[in-house]
């Protein structure tokens, strides 16, 4: 199992029936036993599926609407895309369902705009970064973690109903959302105050991260 060093590029790879269904590059910032911390800035690479690229440039819904049916039937294709608008923090624990996202407004002095907690599949280190599945639901928390929202749910039992989120999946989803909500009302991991997320910024004049030419291939199961 690889171990990164801090500044090194690892790719976060969501990974649906053996194929890459997205592939982002970010820049290490910390790789422990608690967790791999990942920082991103606009500019960094990704691969998406082309209907959330036309979702994004046209705010077309039924674009985004398309992509849960095209991912249970295989049919999606991907397209270049670079982040844009915020910073951001991704904390990724191992054998955990979820990471916990910290977005930062880049036009406002890098202030933190929200926390994020994004369920998935527990990560499975390659030789580039690490591979994981996006289960479609989310939990949006305000920066002084006073308040949380449910995100997407009408979307994740989409995904159950056309087999993207399966039964063990599901099961996995409703422990985690316990779990990840019991560390926001304690203050716990990457939203104490000493974990020093809250104030994280890019290193100024560091280039964004870039994906590297075996992005899709590396390492693939």
């Amino acid at each position: 199992m690889r171990t990164f060093r801090p500044g090194e590029t690892a790719v976060r790879r969501d990974v649906f029936r053996r194929r890459v269904w997205s592939a982002h590059a970010f820049r290490v910032v910390e790789d422990s036993a608690e967790a791999l911390v990942l920082g991103c800035r606009p500019g960094a690479e990704l691969l998406v599926p082309t209907s959330w690229i036309e979702w994004l440039l046209t705010g077309d819904h039924t674009a985004r609407v398309r992509a849960l049916p095209n991912l249970a039937q295989g049919s999606w294709r991907l397209g270049r895309w670079s982040w844009r608008d915020t910073a951001h923090l991704q904390w990724v624990p191992p054998g955990t369902w979820f990471s916990v996202n910290a977005f930062y407004d880049a036009s406002d002095g890098q202030r933190l705009a929200h926390w994020y907690v994004n369920f998935q599949r527990p990560m499975r280190r390659t030789a580039i970064g690490f591979d994981t599945f996006d289960l479609l639901l989310d939990l949006v928390i305000a920066p002084d973690l006073s308040r949380w929202d449910w995100k997407d749910e009408d979307e994740y039992e989409h995904g159950r109903r056309l087999g993207v989120v399966s039964e063990a999946d599901h099961r996995a989803v409703e422990r985690a959302r316990e779990e990840a909500v019991a560390m926001i009302a304690q203050g716990a991991g990457p939203f104490a105050d000493d974990a020093g997320h809250r104030d994280w910024c890019p290193e100024p004049g560091r280039p964004a991260p870039a994906l590297p030419a075996d992005a899709l291939t590396a390492g693939l199961l």
